[in-house]
């Protein structure tokens, strides 16, 4: 009797065992089911593959302190205007079509396309523009609809670099604006500035430039005909792929130049005042993070930023002869030595 609990004892035990082990079997294989790896959209206006550009690897960074790594827990879908902002709009389009989970793009245009081409997936917008004046958002607060992230609020610094300009240059009379030519008149970027100029009693000469090919060399001589005392160079899509080539020909031409993004006086550029484009595209890495783990746009407010930063660099001003006044030293938050 003892002899055949004891068998029956055993036999449990074995079988006990045996669904244990086919338990932990079964454990890895489910865990081993593919999971879902979400799908970023990233539209750059001015980027090429070859040349994607600092504020594409500033996005990418961003991702990356987030414990997000490209190929493995997330999947970032490319897209290249290359300058030509006649295919942003093409490249959202593409993006929606492919049902990627979030969308990020910088330029207006793209916001705005991507408006019009989807009502379901997020949006994330660096954006230069104020997004609530736009008709993009509803208001900062609370920006309902599917697109929310950050505005730089460039646009609204243009008298502020004139004013610069003026401190560096006391006699300034006269100032070329680089914009991308439009196709309806006088680009708005350079109306802007007109409105600013005309306070502190500046005179404004507008300096188109078309693509895919811009002829800057003919716009600077342009520049130096019409006798300007400073150029600014307004951010464009176009515009943006060419730093060096722009700062290269006003150290050629002489001519003291303000921009609106510090990149460019990283390149060589004279001087700039923004906001802080990097720390912009690497934020709304965190837009994206919200996103995918189920915020939704309407409820994330838009950020606009605390402050905005003057870069110079005395290298260039040295090569066209310019002093820098110690007043405007003292406010910089960069200097390229």
């Amino acid at each position: 009797m003892d002899l055949d609990r004891k068998k029956d004892m055993k036999n449990k035990i074995t079988v006990l065992t045996l669904c244990t082990m086919l338990f932990a079997l079964c454990l890895p294989a489910s865990a081993q089911q593919p999971a879902k790896v979400p799908r970023i959209g990233y539209v750059s206006g001015s980027g090429d593959p070859s040349n994607p550009g600092p504020l594409w690897e500033a996005f990418r960074q961003g991702l990356r302190e987030l414990g997000y790594t490209e190929g493995k827990n997330v999947l970032v879908e490319y897209r290249y205007a290359e300058g030509n902002q006649d295919r942003i709009a093409s490249l959202v389009t593409e993006l929606v079509q492919l049902e990627v989970d979030v969308i990020v793009v910088a330029s207006s245009l793209g916001v705005r396309a991507a408006k019009q081409a989807t009502k379901t997936i997020p949006v994330v917008m660096v954006t230069s523009v104020d997004p609530v004046a736009t008709g993009l958002v509803d208001s900062l607060a609370r920006p309902g609809g599917n697109i929310t992230g950050l505005t730089r609020l460039t646009g609204e610094l243009r008298g502020k670099r004139l004013e610069l300009l003026k401190e560096v240059i006391p006699r300034m009379a006269r100032v070329g604006v680089l914009v991308e030519a439009s196709t309806t008149g006088l680009a708005p970027p350079f109306k802007d500035y007109e409105a600013a100029a005309s306070v502190i009693n500046i005179q404004l000469q507008s300096l188109d430039v078309r693509g895919p090919n811009p002829d800057f060399e003919k716009a600077f001589q342009a520049a130096a005909k019409a006798r300007v005392s400073a150029l600014i160079t307004v951010n464009a899509s176009l515009l943006n792929r060419y730093p060096k080539r722009i700062a290269d020909l006003a150290i050629k031409y002489q001519l003291p130049s303000m921009y609106e993004a510090s990149y460019f006086v990283e390149a060589g550029g004279l001087m700039s005042y923004s906001s802080n484009e990097a720390a912009n595209f690497k934020r709304a890495a965190y837009y994206v993070d919200k996103i995918l783990k189920g915020a939704k746009p309407a409820g994330l407010p838009v950020e606009q930023p605390m402050k905005f930063e003057l870069a110079i660099n005395l290298k260039t001003a040295t090569r066209i002869g310019l002093t820098i006044p110690q007043s405007v030293l003292y406010r910089a938050d960069k200097v390229i030595r």
